[in-house]
């Protein structure tokens, strides 16, 4: 190894995948919508950046409903989990036929060293491995 180099673990180097979403506003058959979203609207989430199409808002009380369902949505989830089936979210006003449809569109990759400054731990060494054995000089 080379000296002033310190050489970290594969483990600690790991990436992450989360995926990007996309949340489009449909309308429930029946019931008009009341809310100031329109259909069609929509927004996506790429890692922890939210972004609307030029031109276009989103109402903050439909958001609101919306963001504590998005970081769940963006990770790998089990198949049988109601995370993975489940993807329409009703507009929070109870007179209001907004639906809020959210798609996995894509996968980014992160590395944890650059999406946060608190260290990963250091893997305990397996107990498994035998010692390295010295030789003697």
């Amino acid at each position: 190894m080379q000296k002033g180099r310190v050489r970290r673990s594969r483990a600690l180097r790991a990436p992450f995948r989360l995926f990007d979403l996309r949340v489009i506003v449909e309308q429930a058959p029946g019931v008009k919508m009341v809310c100031n979203h329109k259909l069609g609207d929509s927004f996506e989430l790429r890692g922890e950046n939210l972004s609307l199409p030029p031109g276009q808002t989103f109402p903050l009380y439909s958001l609101a409903a919306l963001l504590p369902l998005l970081p769940a949505k963006q990770r790998e989830t089990h198949p049988n989990d109601w995370m993975t089936t489940d993807a329409v979210v009703a507009c929070p006003d109870p007179l209001c036929g907004g639906r809020f449809r959210i798609h996995r569109i894509g996968t980014s990759t992160f590395d944890h060293s650059v999406v946060t400054a608190v260290p990963l731990p250091t893997p305990a060494p397996r107990k498994d491995r035998k010692p390295a054995r010295t030789r003697a000089r």
